[in-house]
């Protein structure tokens, strides 16, 4: 019987993901009534809210910046002493948010804090196509996907809990000391990949190294680790710009809701803080079961025969298909209760989606290549959410955030867009000149 070390190995991804969204979330939940009222007693709600998503926004393009550099660390360095980088610099950024006096200096632990938190996402992708076969990598990114919605869950109701006996400054140091205590069982079990791993059984080297099937094989059976090309001939492929294009397009929908939704509840359904450690967080368990829902569908799928190409575009365009209503919804959303129902409902739907656009890299290139690919499509989705963040404060004046649930659901349409018509046959490409007969662009 094969071994589960590819399991542990995921979860430990999925916990530094957990521990990713605890140290995000801080800043939202702790801002409308806490941090801001401290920072800048003199303003209104209005300039509250507009320099969250100036700091918001200036996470965002660092976070943008840093997935492109994390992806090049993780391809040069490995998984092991990328995660170790990554979530290490992280938690010093996080601390340092409990010495910030204004714009200037939050703005700047945001900076260092998006550029290092940037690294989870190339680095769990690079792990899932290290240790999954192709048939598990949906559900492996599902597990990790449902990491984020975890700490969304966690995050909400234990810093609003905090906030009610603490100073938003503590709270700050507690949350970033949780990458310390991470980083000890990283360590100790992800000594080396599965290839060399030396506590993994054959059975399960096998399996995955075996599975692995846009990996070719060489002369003496082994993979070869598949086509990885050069970062000009990777951008010069259209199924490339599919994946970054996809990307682009349903990233903003996330970042709209674990930026907004604490602000969007004081300001619209007069919530509280012990309001928010109520309820606030039940649109993250939505988000948990859409990405395991997403995960399980699409191994479901490939183990009836599907083909990757058909499984990757019904399970995405299910979850935009899902999010599209009860984004147009959210517009009318009279009560509390209703617009959490619909958050959540969104939130399944974008997870449901999410995963199999990230497994995407996995799909067409070898792994040399993954952590690249990953790294640009995470820029541009960045990229997109930065713009997005940045001007929800003028687009949501007057607490109208109307404009913002249609524009989100405009944005799922492109993400069906690029995939069924950049991103063309879902399949592990080949370079030119030997597969011109077959791969054309």
């Amino acid at each position: 019987m094969k071994g589960h070390l590819r399991w542990v190995v995921v979860g430990l991804v999925a916990l530094a993901t957990v521990i990713n969204y605890i140290d995000r979330q801080t800043i939202t939940v702790l801002w409308p009534q806490h941090m801001a009222p401290d920072l800048f007693p003199d303003m209104d709600a209005d300039g509250h809210k507009a320099i969250l998503g100036l700091v918001s926004a200036v996470f965002i393009l660092s976070y943008a910046a840093g997935q492109a550099i994390f992806g090049k660390i993780f391809d040069w360095l490995g998984t092991r002493v990328g995660f170790v980088l990554s979530i290490g610099f992280w938690s010093i950024a996080t601390a340092l948010h409990a010495f910030a006096q204004g714009v200037l200096s939050l703005s700047i632990f945001r900076v260092l804090l998006g550029v290092s938190e940037a690294g989870n996402w190339p680095g769990a992708a690079k792990a899932n196509a290290e240790w999954f076969p192709t048939k598990e990598r949906a559900l492996a990114q599902g597990i990790f996907n449902s990491g984020a919605a975890i700490g969304g869950i966690i995050s909400i109701p234990l810093l609003a809990y905090l906030a009610i006996y603490l100073d938003w400054k503590v709270i700050f140091l507690i949350v970033a000391g949780l990458g310390g205590i991470w980083l000890i069982p990283w360590l100790v079990i992800v000594k080396a990949p599965p290839k060399y791993h030396s506590w993994i059984t054959e059975e399960e080297r096998e399996y995955i190294l075996s599975g692995q099937i846009n990996e070719d094989l060489n002369e003496d059976g082994n993979p070869d680790g598949g086509y990885n090309p050069s970062t000009g001939e990777l951008l010069s492929r259209k199924q490339s710009w599919g994946v970054i294009t996809a990307s682009a397009a349903i990233d903003p929908i996330w970042w709209l809701f674990i930026v907004w939704i604490p602000t969007y509840l004081f300001e619209v359904h007069g919530f509280n803080i012990k309001d928010l450690a109520v309820s606030g967080w039940l649109p993250y368990v939505g988000a948990m079961f859409g990405a395991w829902f997403g995960g399980l569908l699409a191994q479901y799928l490939l183990g009836k025969g599907w083909t990757v190409n058909k499984t990757r575009k019904l399970t995405i365009t299910l979850g935009c298909l899902i999010m599209l209503p009860s984004l147009l919804a959210m517009s009318v959303a009279v009560t509390p209760g209703i617009a959490i129902t619909l958050m959540f409902i969104i939130l399944f739907g974008f997870q449901t989606a999410i995963g199999n656009v990230q497994t995407l890299p996995a799909d067409f290139y070898g792994g040399k290549t993954v952590g690249t690919l990953s790294g640009f499509a995470g820029m541009a989705a960045k990229l997109t959410a930065f713009a997005l963040t940045l001007f929800v404060p003028v687009l949501t004046a007057g607490a109208n955030y109307t404009p913002v649930f249609i524009l989100g659901a405009v944005l799922a349409l492109a993400a069906i867009a690029s995939v069924w018509f950049l991103c063309g046959h879902i399949q592990p490409l080949k370079p030119r000149q030997e597969n011109s007969a077959v791969n054309i662009n």
